[in-house]
């Protein structure tokens, strides 16, 4: 893609998503995720409907009249978007590829966070860490973010979401709102999300083709798997090869809604062909 095209496809994705935070998400996103904590603002009168617990007793002795403490939320967070740009991502049916949509979400994400003053940085992965770009402030810094994700060309079409988690955990001390966005079919990563998710605030939002569930029945064709390469021949009108296609593609999804529960961590699913403002609205009001 050249630099003419990249510009314009960044500038319209900046524009969709960019109108999707400003308007739906970052109220939504602000209420859902809450600083650190409450600092100190400022003294000010006594007004009818204030907390009486907030009243400051030595200046209100002072000034001989009541006055009280008004406090504000401690806001600044870092948000860390975790993309998987595995083989698998460039799966697509519905006149869309799922990393379409993976990009369009997270540029949303990280618009609502800009919004909200909120540092955001990026890690793509594979079954190792492709790019890693530090959490920083500015539309100019999301617009860098958003540039990647068009245009990052990974070394690997593996996945190995645990390794993802182990970096995160490695290179985030500080607690961070982690939006890891992926079609998690992959398993092995139980134990790495417990560990990360006691730090952090992780959501699994999990992009999908509805093609992907069940494999169609049109005979001897030759299949090639997104993440190996490898093709070969498979007989999809045999009920046992359709049979367990469908129970690996489920083992795959039961997996990750179990470990992500029992992780505490937050789960979106949303199909390509779906509103993801729909259901991230959803996912951020049930908080």
């Amino acid at each position: 893609m050249d630099t003419k095209d990249l510009l314009k496809k960044v500038r319209k994705i900046e524009i969709k998503t960019r109108r999707l935070s400003d308007h739906i998400f970052s109220g939504e996103y602000h209420t859902s995720f809450k600083g650190r904590g409450m600092t100190f603002s400022e003294v000010r009168q006594y007004q009818y409907g204030d907390d009486i617990r907030a009243i400051d007793w030595n200046v209100t002795a002072r000034y001989n009249e009541a006055h009280v403490k008004v406090f504000e939320e401690e806001r600044e967070l870092t948000m860390m978007l975790m993309v998987d740009i595995s083989g698998s991502e460039s799966f697509g049916s519905k006149n869309q590829f799922k990393k379409d949509i993976v990009t369009e979400i997270a540029a949303t994400m990280a618009f609502s966070a800009t919004q909200n003053n909120d540092k955001i940085g990026l890690i793509l992965f594979s079954d190792q860490i492709e790019l890693y770009i530090p959490p920083k402030k500015g539309r100019s810094h999301v617009l860098r973010i958003i540039r990647e994700l068009i245009e990052f060309e990974p070394k690997s079409y593996k996945t190995n979401i645990a390794q993802a988690l182990k970096f995160l955990s490695s290179t985030q001390k500080k607690k961070a709102i982690v939006f890891m966005i992926s079609d998690f079919i992959c398993e092995d990563y139980e134990h790495t999300l417990k560990i990360a998710s006691k730090k952090h605030d992780i959501t699994g939002i999990r992009v999908y083709d509805i093609r992907e569930q069940k494999m169609p029945n049109i005979g001897m064709v030759p299949m090639q798997d997104a993440e190996t390469g490898e093709i070969q021949l498979v007989d999809t009108s045999s009920k046992t090869v359709r049979f367990n296609y469908e129970k690996y593609y489920n083992d795959k999804l039961v997996y990750f809604k179990e470990t992500f529960s029992k992780s505490g961590s937050g789960v979106v699913n949303t199909r390509v062909d779906e509103s993801y403002v729909t259901k991230l609205l959803s996912y951020f009001k049930s908080r």
